[in-house]
């Protein structure tokens, strides 16, 4: 039975920055990480971005491991947390003690009812590798989901010669996240990269083994590939909250400290739900920013630090030759206010709600993603003319 003083459940971009915070405020004492994954932390957006364009390498997404004193369990699963005991019992057999525990648990991708092991569910390295080497051998991808997976690995894939089919239940691509109009152009702008994008279409099953692949669309649609991609969305992982009796809504609830309902346990990254002051509300985020900054806070706090978390994450995506980056809550069901230099190649665009603005989209917009954090924190009422110019670019 080993103890540690800080003991972390996950090994992703929220356990690697948690260690950083620790190690801030705590130069000696011991850390422990469990982890599914085989590898040691690594940065995930990579994934489907600059590993397939070239602009990174495999040995540069990983995290570095300059920290002394911490021990990697890796390939393990947790699988009960006892908080009287303090104690973490794991799929090996293995026990761990704490003081301090941190749940950065992320979640687990969502499945379709067919298809079992032939369908990719992107979301870790070996997936990416996987994915990879079947790229390098076979020309013919079907990627199922238009969100943020969907989209970005579909791109990769076509900016690599591959014959891609997009495939998506809603109007376009991004369609939760953008207005109409820009879900309609990155749906033209898809298929003039030469990706198949097909709308309104749910797939209902899978046919073949291998690389020898025919999906069934609801509308009878019948589609081959060599490698199908499913990018569905994430179910956080709360199931050893819950077990426990940690407070749990959407995530695990934690405070300003990014304390659970338990004085010793934190939570931080996907799984955590926690108050956002800048828009006032609560959210789960599961982006990239939001682990790194969470994490390190959550370290910081585990280790003594007086913690007030208060950061409202950014986030990005690269798709072909059009990046951006957005800050707060994108939601196309709000008033969208476009202020375009050129329209869908250089902006910004301003989600409102009862003249507040809740989120802002740089639409190949770089460097402006605080003054849009600033703008959100605000709260003042804004009419949409005045919001032209209100973030200046060029």
């Amino acid at each position: 039975m080993a103890h540690y003083n800080y003991l972390i459940i996950g090994g992703g971009m929220t356990a690697a920055s948690a260690i950083d915070g620790l190690r801030e405020t705590d130069a000696n004492g011991t850390i422990g990480v469990i982890t599914a994954e085989t590898h040691k932390p690594y940065d995930r957006p990579p994934l489907s971005k600059a590993l397939w364009t070239g602009k990174k390498t495999l040995e540069e997404i990983m995290r570095p491991a300059t920290h002394g004193n911490v021990t990697y369990h890796l390939g393990r699963v947790a699988q009960k947390l006892d908080l009287s005991g303090k104690q973490v019992h794991e799929d090996h057999g293995d026990t761990h003690t704490f003081d301090k525990l941190l749940l950065a648990t992320g979640g687990t991708t969502r499945r379709l009812p067919f298809g079992r092991d032939d369908v990719i569910y992107f979301r870790t390295l070996a997936d990416y590798q996987r994915l990879q080497e079947l790229a390098k051998q076979h020309e013919t991808f079907a990627v199922i989901g238009g969100g943020f997976i969907g989209s970005e690995v579909a791109a990769a894939l076509a900016m690599n010669g591959k014959k891609v089919s997009l495939i998506t239940p809603e109007n376009g691509i991004c369609a939760r996240l953008f207005p109409a109009e820009a879900v309609a152009f990155f749906n033209d702008y898809y298929r003039q990269k030469g990706v198949e994008v097909i709308t309104g279409e749910s797939v209902v099953a899978l046919e073949g083994t291998g690389v020898n692949l025919t999906l069934a669309t609801k509308k009878n649609r019948r589609i081959n590939a060599n490698g199908v991609v499913a990018g569905i969305g994430i179910v956080p992982n709360v199931e050893l909250a819950v077990a426990a009796g940690l407070k749990v809504d959407n995530g695990i609830v934690v405070d300003q400290s990014l304390r659970t309902s338990h004085p010793e346990v934190f939570a931080g990254g996907d799984v955590a739900n926690y108050f956002d002051q800048a828009l006032g509300a609560r959210r789960r985020v599961e982006h990239e920013d939001l682990a790194n900054t969470m994490g390190k806070a959550a370290g910081q706090a585990m280790a003594g630090a007086n913690v007030n978390f208060t950061h409202t994450p950014f986030f990005y995506s690269d798709l072909f030759q059009i990046g951006y980056e957005a800050v707060g809550e994108l939601d196309s069901r709000l008033q969208v206010i476009a202020d375009w230099k050129e329209e869908f190649h250089t902006g910004v665009l301003y989600y409102l709600d009862n003249q507040r603005v809740r989120g802002v989209l740089l639409w190949n917009v770089w460097r402006k993603a605080d003054e849009a954090r600033a703008l959100i924190a605000t709260s003042e009422t804004v009419a949409a003319s005045a919001l032209k110019g209100r973030i200046a670019f060029e």
